[in-house]
């Protein structure tokens, strides 16, 4: 029994021995996944510039092809990215150069972090203060909103500490009227009397301390999202403290690259769709010069107007859920002005179809 133990122990801790490979990861951007087609065109583009793999697969949605040495790989990425564009992520790897055989029963390498292995340690702070003066910005719109409604008459709105803010009326009858009024609407908000004619409104503890979660919750999902584009074995992506993240990839080469794609920005676009253009026409570029051509995940052409009617400026927040067909959706919250804003362009274009946001989304390098 004891012989037996120690061959199976021997036999998966072989794929340690063999050691990894210098690899170009392809990972599809944008919700975009490598297909068949694309391998195609991975597998052409190293023939035409005589340039030899170990291997090119299609796995998981990425492609993954092995080189000999890193001179080749270099080579093989700096070609790959002239010709993938901005629709996939082209990345330096290190793969396991694992036997088949191995493989086929589940044995893998021994997985090696940063004090073993080597990469990058990358510590990113939340921006706090921005986040939670949008949500100060949304409180100030919500609450006219409210006054305005409710035909109570007020002269200043200012902005306060800690997020705050205070209003001021013609007299304290108005005053306390709007504290009674707005302290049932607003169950999230401490609203008090200040001076003689002024209330102050901050957001409770538990909002704030709400708020701040959402933030950093936020961002750790967006870094997940785009370390999974990097293709890196056991990377880390973990909350430090009140407001930093911290990102931990283990055997990473392209370090400059993966600081790229992890502090890329994105900004969200509602536009209106043309649909005065065919489809013969879209797929070959020819728009009128109000518009132009955008794809959506699945490669398809769509024609969007150039005029912006809103953009993510506007967004407070955002929730996933399923519509009536159990279909998936995404819900937003706009603040006062996003929402006049789009309340009057719906008005002014019912029957019309308003752009899919998926092909207003812009990575901005």
């Amino acid at each position: 029994m004891l012989i037996v133990v120690i061959v199976i122990g021997l036999l998966y801790a072989l794929p340690n021995l063999f050691g990894e490979d210098p690899a170009v990861q392809i990972t599809g951007a944008r919700g975009v996944a490598a297909s068949e087609q694309t391998l195609i065109q991975v597998q052409k583009t190293l023939q035409e510039e005589k340039i030899t793999a170990k291997s090119v697969a299609l796995e998981e949605g990425a492609i993954l092809a092995r080189f000999d040495s890193t001179d080749t790989q270099l080579r093989a990425r700096e070609a790959l990215m002239g010709v993938m564009g901005d629709k996939y992520v082209v990345a330096l790897n290190l793969a396991p150069a694992t036997p088949r055989w191995l493989a086929a029963i589940h044995a893998e390498p021994m997985k090696l972090g940063l004090d073993l292995r080597g990469g990058v340690h990358f510590l990113m702070e939340v921006d706090m203060d921005t986040a939670l003066g949008k949500l100060q910005e949304q409180n100030i719109d919500s609450l006219r909103s409210d006054l305005r409604e409710k035909g109570i008459p007020y002269t200043t709105v200012r902005k306060e500490n800690n997020y705050g803010l205070s209003i001021t009326f013609r007299d304290a009858k108005a005053r306390d009227e709007a504290i009674a009024y707005l302290s049932k609407r607003h169950p999230d908000l401490v609203i008090s009397s200040q001076g003689s004619n002024q209330l102050r409104a901050v957001m409770s503890d538990a909002r704030l301390s709400e708020a701040r979660e959402y933030a950093v919750q936020q961002n750790i999902n967006i870094l997940r999202n785009r370390v999974n584009q990097l293709g890196v074995a056991e990377p880390v992506v973990q909350r430090q403290g009140a407001d930093r993240i911290v990102v931990e990839l283990p055997g990473i080469q392209d370090t400059a690259r993966a600081k790229e794609i992890l502090g890329a920005t994105a900004t969200l676009e509602f536009r209106l769709v043309n649909t005065n253009v065919d489809q013969a026409a879209a797929a070959s570029g020819r728009v009128p010069g109000d518009s132009e051509v955008k794809q959506t995940r699945e490669g398809q052409p769509v024609v969007l107007y150039k005029r912006v009617i809103l953009t993510g400026d506007h967004i407070t927040d955002s929730t996933s859920s399923q519509d009536e067909y159990n279909q998936p959706q995404v819900n937003i919250s706009l603040d006062s002005a996003g929402g006049n804003i789009m309340s009057n362009f719906t008005k002014d274009n019912i029957g019309k179809t308003d752009g899919n946001p998926v092909c207003g989304v812009q990575r901005q390098r």
